[in-house]
């Protein structure tokens, strides 16, 4: 099984509306022959069966078409976005890519192109003995060395086999994220409308829901929390959102309520998933609770000593440039932080990213949901900084649309803080960021950005 039943529901309803992009609609019989013409022009290109093929490029109706021509010729794929920059050649070599294509809607534009490497990993080698599509997703690298994770895709695509609600989804999460994955087979799976964006800015995304009624929002706290503060949302009318779904770093609670103030009729809902194993079901306690119970079918969960551990059916064959990161009885350990209550966790952190002062611990984002929700913090990042006497100390790095002084902030976010938060929690030094606190994934940077230390 590959994605053979897609196939068969859009010659079901092929003037269902599967794209909107750059003003034009796309429907599901347009996407049928478009797979098609790919897959002629792939074969005719040289692109044999289970090759390891790079999609250099973000959403598009021919990116799409061009990832489920490949997905039909088993090759392994390779996403990559033009958000990498420098690093798509680093990645490249990594995944031992053999072809890149860059599928443009205007066919002179495209390219096949054939690159100097040749598969010689041994999980590149069992996956096309099997005869399986294949998926390489790299790591955001925002804390470390990017990883790249092979999937199998039968096992991946498995759970989209199942009819569910089709909805008008903005395509916020990038090509070659899991999220964004996911967001493409679930709507592609139940005849779904996707509505491509071309920036993230907030008012663009805003725009784009008011425009084309759009009914779900996947994104990320930081999205979430940028659109508040710039006030996008009171611009455009979003009456027709029913569901906002994020995931990707942990919420601050702030942001929660803040973000459910502003919009009371829309459903909140917490996702959970890692690049090595897909997507989990999840179900928050309410669209104001950081409670969330994650799993289903395919998944099982525990919690060892504090930290996170999975155990999915999905999960991938390895890492490409890594050692296995499974417990010897086949549990992924996620590196999460949570606390357990029922059936229910609440998502501290990383373990990687906690700051130990003098023994205590700090997550960060408990302290950044705590100044983010102060008047005139645009953004606000949270890290540790070495100290010879404590271990750490807590570093806040904030952006401010006041004009004070630092000094000033300084004395308020204290003042803010004390009945907020315990004393060893209160950053001990604060700088002003004159650059973005996160990448253009709308994830936080945890390497430290452009500072001003006035």
């Amino acid at each position: 099984m590959n994605a053979a039943f897609l196939v068969e529901r859009f010659e079901s309803e092929p003037d269902a509306l599967a794209f909107v992009w750059r003003r034009a609609e796309y429907h599901y019989g347009w996407l049928r022959e478009r797979v098609d013409e790919w897959r002629r022009r792939l074969e005719g290109s040289g692109v044999s069966r289970g090759a390891v093929v790079a999609i250099e490029s973000d959403f598009s109706p021919s990116s799409v078409a061009s990832l489920l021509a490949l997905v039909e010729m088993d090759a392994i794929l390779v996403p990559l976005t033009g958000t990498l920059g420098a690093k798509k050649r680093e990645f490249r070599e990594i995944a031992e890519v053999e072809w890149s294509i860059n599928p443009d809607d205007d066919d002179d534009t495209s390219q096949v192109v054939r690159r100097d490497g040749s598969a010689h990993n041994d999980l590149l080698l069992e996956l096309r003995a099997r005869r399986h599509p294949g998926l390489v997703l790299f790591s955001s690298g925002s804390t470390g060395a990017s990883k790249a994770a092979l999937h199998d895709l039968v096992p991946l695509l498995t759970k989209f086999e199942d009819r569910r609600r089709a909805w008008r989804t903005i395509a916020f999460l990038l090509f070659d994220h899991i999220g964004g994955f996911n967001t493409l087979f679930y709507s592609l799976s139940n005849l779904g409308c996707l509505v491509i964006v071309e920036t993230r800015a907030p008012d663009e995304v805003c725009r784009l829901i008011d425009q084309y009624r759009v009914e779900m929002l996947p994104t990320s706290p930081t999205f979430l929390n940028l659109m508040l503060a710039s006030s996008a949302h009171e611009r455009h009318d979003l009456s027709s959102l029913e569901l906002v779904t994020y995931g990707t770093e942990p919420m601050p609670e702030a942001t929660l309520h803040r973000l459910h103030a502003a919009l009371p009729n829309v459903q909140l809902k917490q996702t959970y998933g890692l690049s090595e194993l897909g997507i989990l079901r999840s179900r928050s306690r309410s669209s104001t609770s950081l409670w969330v119970k994650v799993g289903g079918e395919g998944f099982d969960t525990r919690v060892v000593h504090g930290l996170l551990q999975i155990k999915a059916e999905s999960a991938m064959l390895g890492y490409l440039n890594a050692p296995s990161p499974f417990t010897d009885d086949g549990w992924f350990q996620t590196g999460d932080a949570v606390e357990v209550d029922g059936e229910y966790l609440r998502i501290l952190g990383r373990e990687s990213e906690l700051i130990n002062v003098g023994g205590e611990k700090v997550y960060p984002p408990e302290v950044e949901g705590v100044i983010q929700s102060m008047e005139g913090v645009v953004d606000v990042l949270v890290t540790g900084e070495p100290h010879s006497l404590v271990g750490q100390i807590v570093m806040a790095q904030v952006q401010l649309s006041t004009g004070e002084s630092l000094a000033k902030f300084r004395a308020r976010m204290r003042t803010f803080c004390r009945n907020r938060l315990d004393a060893f929690k209160v950053p001990q030094k604060v700088v002003l960021a004159r650059e973005d606190l996160h990448g253009q994934r709308f994830k936080k940077l945890r390497s430290s950005p452009a500072r001003d230390p006035r």
